[in-house]
């Protein structure tokens, strides 16, 4: 008796599993390294501040009837991620700010480093500096607050990328 040729197209159905094999791998790497590096979430007690999101606006609101401006600058240093942020306040006239006490942080967007204080000293006609060193290049946001007297805080928040 004869037997039947071997087909020649067999490895067709293996090749078609192979593939799907290679894609349920990687989308397994990608989920793993989505939900291992990222929390979920850019704001602390989220649906706190959502419940109390009027208040936020009033504050928001009140903050912004003090007129007050601030022009933000990074000016990298000698070392590795080491430089000065140089702040310009003025009034809602353009006046320079003086007499400001100004501290706050600066930190990465997301990810839970160590943020690093900062308490600026003023410099000039309505200018604050101070030096930093950053533990890495990259983005981060720096979030001041600025007093004079009985007056604020008014807070302020700008991203800055340190190469």
């Amino acid at each position: 008796m004869a037997t039947a040729p071997e087909r020649r197209s067999a490895w067709i159905p293996w090749a078609f599993v192979a593939f799907m094999g290679v894609v349920v791998a990687v989308n397994g790497v990608m989920v793993y390294f989505a939900l291992s590096t990222f929390t979920g979430t850019t704001v602390d007690r989220a649906y706190e501040r959502g419940r109390l999101y009027n208040e936020v606006l009033a504050e928001a609101e009140r903050q912004a009837a003090f007129g007050w401006r601030f022009e933000l600058r990074w000016t990298p240093g000698t070392e590795p991620h080491a430089g000065r942020l140089v702040i310009a306040a003025t009034d809602r006239h353009g006046a320079p700010l003086e007499g400001l006490a100004i501290e706050g942080k600066v930190l990465r967007p997301l990810g839970r480093p160590e943020p690093i204080p900062l308490a600026l000293t003023q410099t000039g006609s309505g200018r604050y500096v101070v030096p930093v060193t950053l533990d890495g290049a990259g983005q981060w946001e720096v979030r001041l607050a600025a007093r004079r007297g009985t007056e604020g805080p008014v807070e302020f928040r700008e991203r800055i990328i340190v190469r």
